[in-house]
């Protein structure tokens, strides 16, 4: 009779520890279940790569990232990424486009919230002269004598090569010395030497070492884009989302914004 209940103990052990190791899985499985995806363009990574850290530490959630464009069919634009199917809980980008992805059906509609304003400007390789664009003709004159220039096949660059040039009077004198950078960031391409002149977002420019920043366009020819943030239909996380969303258009992520050459657009 001992015996059994000896046997019997051990056996009720062994079936406990099972229990309590299926539980330890059960939990480890868990953070990925709650994962957060990010896509979001250039104009906002700077701000939202300092600021996810804080976020993830605050709601213990991991959040993954994709990087894109917001507009256009290269393999990694927010667009081409959303029509494979790639996983989505929340989209950063120009306002127009997320406009266009809440029509087709991508985002979900009343979930936008605009984050920033952000403005373009110009580079050109470390070290080398500065260009004059303080002006309208100052920029005309420059643009002209640039042996070369670069500029995003996103929303600075769509701007660039469809309006710019055109108001300017000077399109055809530099259209054809101008190149649409895909999947590279105009700074990089500038940095190596393979353009003089590079035009992006500020706040794509500035982290971008080996590069100078000349300033922004003139007031009169400025072009400035609103970068918001929507939460996708496929999201599998909403709520998870949403509170993300907020983080970013908090009065706390303020500061950290500005420093990337940004103007945040704080709820109040």
């Amino acid at each position: 009779m001992t015996t059994s209940l000896h046997h019997l103990g051990r056996r009720t052990a062994l079936i406990a520890a099972a229990l309590v190791l299926a539980g330890c899985g059960a939990v480890g499985t868990r953070p990925a279940a709650s994962d957060i995806h990010v896509m979001t363009s250039g104009g906002f990574t700077a701000a939202y790569n300092d600021l996810r850290p804080g976020f993830e530490k605050a709601s213990g959630r991991a959040v993954k990232t994709a990087y894109g464009a917001s507009m256009g069919n290269a393999d990694d634009s927010i667009p081409s990424r959303l029509a494979r199917g790639e996983p989505a809980d929340v989209v950063i980008l120009a306002r127009p486009a997320l406009d266009a992805l809440v029509a087709q059906g991508k985002v979900v509609p009343g979930s936008e919230v605009d984050l920033v304003r952000s403005s373009i400007g110009f580079a050109v390789k470390k070290g080398a002269p500065k260009p004059d664009i303080s002006s309208v003709d100052a920029l005309k004159r420059t643009l002209i004598a640039a042996p070369s220039i670069a500029y995003s096949a996103s929303a600075s660059g769509t701007y660039y090569e469809t309006e710019l040039l055109k108001n300017l009077g000077i399109e055809a004198q530099v259209k054809p010395k101008s190149k649409r950078i895909l999947s590279e960031r105009v700074g990089t391409v500038v940095a190596r030497g393979d353009a003089a002149l590079g035009l992006q977002q500020v706040s794509e420019l500035l982290p971008i070492e080996g590069i100078d920043y000349v300033g922004a366009l003139p007031a009169e020819v400025q072009r400035v884009t609103v970068f918001s943030a929507g939460v996708a239909t496929a999201s599998k996380q909403p709520d998870a989302a949403r509170e993300l969303i907020r983080y970013l258009n908090s009065p706390a992520a303020a500061p950290t914004i500005a420093k990337t050459g940004l103007e945040p657009l704080t709820a109040r």
